[in-house]
């Protein structure tokens, strides 16, 4: 293990046991970015509260410099040291010896670490956004294609045939989920408060003033001056884990939107429904059977939804009843943290490039179409629009539509004369024009379109 943060106080070496048990650098490598910038903003409040030199500063700005190089090229650190914070400066002793050790001044791992977790939380829910901006733009383009624009298909309630509904407003309601989604991301990202100067948990020697800073962030396009906030609170600040599990808490929301698009895309796509047919490029086959074409991305979206619930539960429990302040339980909110990141971003990549290939089978949704329950509601509004009470309608066309199954005949082939016994509002030329699927959606004046 290589020399740590830590140890004066300690005579014996740490048990191997132990070193393989606590290392975190195996994930929070992750982190090795945004603990660089939080390093070099330090050196910029170590400088000016007088702790640093302007080249004692230059030296470890440098030093910091090349290795973001490092990582820029792809380097991943090894693992044979025990977090992130470590390896940086041990790094740092190596390129500029003793200087490195007055940058830990006024610091504390547990500072760092929540530093650089909410800045990595801040980009990553920036870049989640467009991705999912991308998804929008994509169910979009499919659902106004020239070819689906005015496609009408059966819209469905507990899965039984419901009403006709235009295709474009059923991927609309995925829409207006994403969209959700995405201000939860910003509310989110714009909220995490970012600071600095907590030390171990009560605080540094350092005014607050010193700690908003000019910063090339390195990552993100905008100067990080005034994202870096002095604590209120320090005891808070260290021992606050909230963010991780409220932004995977809105992960697990979208995870669970994409679970229901895959669902219905798995459901339509079955020989059964046959409303859509799923690109090949986007499907898998099986060992045995030649014939099967499987839609494992969808089932895979669909199964990851409990991944991310899991994560969300695990931060949940891992914080239930730590006392304050830090404990080091809380090393454990990385894995699903990041865990939930990454598998969100590559469903909403991966669903965007499988909704572009999506291709409707019009014949097989006109057939569905056809079916004489789904414009009962359809029939009750007729009649109220003659002055009948609604639940007295809606009495009358169950019986009516009660008639049509056991008969096995259907409404608009009923004669005038026996479609008058079950209301003498009932004028046949003009009931039979409402089992048509557009002047159904059109009818429906409540929703903007």
């Amino acid at each position: 293990m290589a020399k740590k943060l830590w140890g004066g106080r300690f005579s014996k070496k740490t048990d191997p046991l132990v070193e393989e048990f606590t290392k975190s650098i195996q994930y929070d490598y992750k982190l090795m970015n945004f603990d660089i910038i939080g390093s070099l903003a330090h050196i910029k409040i170590l400088c000016k509260a007088g702790y640093l030199s302007s080249m004692e500063s230059s030296k470890l700005e440098n030093a910091l410099d090349s290795l973001f190089k490092k990582i820029k090229k792809g380097f991943k650190p090894p693992v044979n040291n025990e977090d992130i914070h470590t390896y940086i400066q041990n790094e740092l002793q190596k390129k500029v010896g003793d200087l490195a050790l007055k940058l830990h001044t006024a610091r504390s791992r547990n500072d760092q670490v929540v530093f650089a977790t909410k800045l990595y939380c801040y980009a990553a829910t920036g870049t989640l956004q467009k991705t999912a901006n991308s998804l929008v733009s994509a169910i979009k383009g499919l659902s106004l294609k020239k070819e689906n624009k005015d496609l009408i298909l059966p819209g469905f309630t507990h899965l039984q045939h419901a009403q006709p509904v235009y295709l474009r407003d059923y991927l609309g309601a995925y829409i207006s989920m994403l969209k959700r989604d995405i201000s939860r991301l910003e509310f989110l990202s714009t909220n995490l408060n970012i600071t600095l100067g907590a030390g171990a948990l009560a605080g540094t020697p350092i005014m607050s003033s010193k700690y908003n800073e000019n910063l090339k962030s390195y990552i993100m396009e905008e100067d990080l001056k005034g994202l870096i906030k002095p604590v209120t609170n320090s005891l808070d600040s260290v021992s606050d884990r909230d963010f991780v599990i409220e932004i995977i808490g809105v992960l697990s929301i979208v995870a669970m939107h994409l679970s229901r698009l895959a669902e219905d895309l798995i459901i339509w796509s079955t020989k059964e429904f046959d409303f859509v047919e799923i690109d090949e490029a986007f499907c898998t086959g099986s060992s045995l059977m030649p014939q099967k074409k499987n839609p494992d991305v969808l089932e895979l979206i669909r199964g990851y939804a409990g991944r991310l619930y899991g994560n969300l539960i695990s931060a949940l429990t891992m914080m239930k009843g730590l006392p304050l302040t830090y404990n080091r339980d809380m090393q454990l909110d990385k894995e699903p943290l990041f865990n939930s990141f990454e598998i969100v971003s590559s469903e909403l990549k991966v669903l965007a490039g499988l909704i572009k290939t999506l291709k409707f089978n019009k014949s097989k949704i006109e057939e569905y179409l056809e079916d004489e329950g789904l414009y009962a509601t359809d029939l009750v509004y007729y009649l109220v629009d003659k002055k009948i009470p609604f639940k007295e309608a809606h009495t009358i066309i169950g019986k009516l539509v009660r008639y049509s199954i056991d008969n096995d005949i259907q409404i608009k082939e009923l004669p005038e004369g026996l479609l008058k016994k079950f209301s003498d509002k009932f004028v046949k030329k003009e009931i039979v024009k409402l089992f048509d699927p557009l002047i159904s959606v059109k009818s429906k004046k409540s929703i903007k379109r």
